[in-house]
């Protein structure tokens, strides 16, 4: 018997499991995850094909009334054999319904388990911000039929067979019909009619065990009672002593603020403050979990943005967006903010930096933000948008500070932005966003690498109505924010290396020996040969992260941890309180670049969230952390430097983002290899 034949009847493994099935058949790439709403419902349908391949497999049988168990021998499947254990240990006997539901729970894990699977197997590939789509290389019409039929057609090419052909099915094909038709899923895949429909109701009826799986899904999605648990712990509010002598906060250290708020009081709690509405804080391992997998259904970022989308006269922006328009973005937008795209164009970085460095005098003293936000801003804009915009880049990032303040944080009143030097920096960063477009001409950008603002503008043409002319203002205008980001986190980096001169002297090294020969090519910024450096980024992406938290709404009312967060509540996901739990870094205000190799690896899992959660994590953050490197590299490399004078702590501004206080300032100490410009 042929392996596809076995496929169709039912008889031996698959080389997917129905589970894996499942989820590919629910799979909308233009969404970027999946039809069926992540919760109860799939969890629901999630038990129910592992049930179905069990069945295949002759390890349990079932029928409309009971569910028995034949062969306890593990599968030697991850995804099946968790399943098949607690079965074995009840000797009751009960129907599907009873496990489907008693299991359900058991999906959460299931679930990113067998997405993490079909990764593994190139059958589909993750994005930044837990997107997923088909790879390439497996998509339909683009492999051969044979034992890869499943996983190169993909299930959504069967299930097109099954249900608008005469074509006989297998009993895999009907569970697998089953369980998609009580995801009430196949009218969002397929325009279905009544004969259509009635093909989907005879498939999914024609094998008992199927039938039977599919009728306990369907029950079980029918029963609200079961969506939500009817006990749930009330949410302990923050005692306003507390918060007032919180050194932490106070500092502006909102991570370490966090954590100690979460130690005392656990991973889910209320802050009351006089005149501001009450918000929910999430600070914990698996809240980070839970916000990073179950956000996108759960909460949205429209009423945190909008105060910024308003301020520069646009709709909507990527960052106020969810959902299936929000990934759209992201993918236009990749290729540009991309590492790969960067080491492309290495030669530029280099000279840009230098020519900035060079108006450097030997003995300057400068404070972190005025000496780090130009210069990196004198490479992001011409590498992401083909200007020069050191004229106007204090105003443009004043504007921007004061805009996040009053439509974010919301701590200032609205008119704040119309005093008449916000009205100047408006009107200057208008003007860059002018000379962005003016500049981005089809003549003008002939052999030119493509940039952000192209990007961008290649979207607005695809499809004016998606991002209309006058929505381009504020995403063209938010390219400048990575130069206030980028020197922010250098800032913060420079601090932490000359608060560890042993580190610092073996940056200089690392620095010096890339340099030896010359301007390093992409493949001399290999991982090992900026392997102090770029942990030193990363305890510093810990220790002082740029964005430590996010703010949303809840639109979907949940269970986080026992605790019940309502429709219409507002959250601040404090993902880096994380960073400072002595559960995911032992020691966490100690500076340790040794986390972050075998056989601690501290870094790996949710614990570790400098560039955010979920689909809104940075987008350019390979490239971020890469870049910053370099210019830490090149920092080191062409000049000895010191801070101004000695620092207990390191001096903060909290708000709209972390950033090093102008209070912390870096001496020029001396030249150690000549600019060449």
């Amino acid at each position: 018997m042929t392996h596809e034949t076995a496929v169709r009847t039912g008889q031996g493994a698959s080389a997917l499991s129905l589970p894996e099935e499942l989820l590919l058949a629910l799979l909308d790439e233009e969404r970027g995850y999946f039809r069926q709403v992540p919760g109860w419902n799939l969890n629901c349908a999630m038990v129910g094909a592992a049930l179905g391949e069990l069945s295949l497999l002759g390890r349990i049988d079932t029928d409309l009334e009971s569910l028995t168990l034949l062969d306890a021998t593990d599968t030697g499947r991850p995804l099946l054999d968790p399943i098949l254990r607690e079965i074995a240990t009840e000797t009751e006997p009960h129907d599907a319904r009873y496990w489907i539901e008693r299991l359900a729970p058991q999906s959460e894990s299931l679930i990113p388990q067998a997405l993490d699977g079909l990764v593994q197997q190139q059958i589909l590939d993750v994005h930044t911000g837990g997107f997923y789509t088909f790879a390439k290389r497996q998509r339909p019409g683009e492999t051969s039929l044979g034992e890869d039929r499943l996983a190169g057609e993909t299930v959504k090419a069967q299930l097109t067979r099954i249900i608008f052909t005469d074509e006989v099915p297998g009993p895999r094909d009907v569970i697998i019909t089953g369980l998609v038709n009580a995801c009430h899923v196949f009218p969002l895949m397929y325009q279905i009619d009544e004969e259509v429909e009635e093909r989907i109701q005879f498939v999914s009826q024609m094998d008992l065990i199927g039938r039977a799986i599919a009728a306990a899904v369907s029950q079980s999605i029918l029963a609200p009672s079961l969506r939500r648990p009817s006990l749930t712990k009330a949410i302990p509010t923050v005692s306003l002593r507390d918060l007032v002598f919180n050194r932490e906060l106070r500092e502006g250290r909102l991570p370490a603020g966090f954590a100690n708020l979460a130690d005392k009081y656990g991973p889910v709690f209320e802050l009351r403050l006089p005149f501001i509405r009450n918000v929910i804080v999430l600070a914990g391992l698996k809240t980070n979990e839970w916000a990073h997998r179950m956000g996108r259904v759960f909460l949205r970022s429209k009423e945190y943005f909008e105060g910024v989308d308003k301020a520069y006269g646009v709709s909507r922006s990527m960052h106020s967006i969810d959902g299936a328009d929000h990934f759209r973005f992201r993918k236009a937008l990749h290729t540009t903010y991309s590492s790969s795209t960067l080491t492309k164009r290495l030669d530029e970085v280099y000279d840009l930096a230098r020519t900035h460095m060079a108006s450097w005098d030997v003995g300057t003293t400068m404070p972190a933000q005025v000496m780090l936000r130009p210069f990196v801003n004198a490479q992001t804009s011409p590498l992401l948008a083909n200007i020069d915009t050191q004229a106007e880049i204090v105003d443009a990032l004043e504007y921007k500070v004061r805009v996040l303040n009053v439509g974010i944080v919301k701590m200032m009143p609205r008119f704040m932005l119309k005093t008449p030097s916000m009205r100047r920096r408006a009107k200057a960063m208008q003007r860059i966003v002018d000379r962005m477009q003016r500049t981005h001409t089809a003549a003008q950008r002939v052999g030119m690498h493509e940039d952000v603002v192209d990007a961008y503008l290649a979207l607005h043409a695809s499809d004016p109505q998606f991002l209309p002319e006058s929505d381009l203002s504020l995403p063209l205008g938010a390219i400048l924010m990575t130069a206030m980001y980028m020197g922010d986190q250098v800032g913060f980096a420079l601090y932490w290396l000359l608060q560890n001169p042993e580190l610092y002297e073996r940056v200089t090294a690392e620095a010096d020996a890339l340099w030896a020969e010359g301007d390093p090519s992409a493949d001399d910024l290999s991982r090992d040969r900026i392997d102090v450096t770029h942990r030193v980024l990363m305890e510093t992406l810990r220790m002082s992260p740029i964005v430590p938290m996010s703010m949303r709404t809840v639109m979907n009312t949940c269970v986080v941890e026992g605790y019940e967060l309502p429709v219409g509540a507002q959250l601040v996901i404090a993902q880096t309180a994380t960073h400072y739990s002595e559960e995911a870094f032992p020691d966490p205000w100690k500076f340790d670049i040794d986390r972050y190799v075998s056989p601690r690896n501290e870094h790996m899992g949710r614990g570790y969230a400098p560039f955010g959660l979920g689909t809104h994590s940075c987008l350019g953050s390979r490239w971020a952390e890469l870049h910053i490197v370099i210019n830490l590299l090149m920092l080191t490399h062409h000049f000895r430097i010191e801070l101004a004078r000695p620092y207990a702590r390191l001096p903060m501004d909290p708000l709209p983002s972390q950033s090093p206080s102008n209070k912390l300032k870096f001496r020029l100490a001396e030249l150690r290899h000549e600019i060449r410009v």
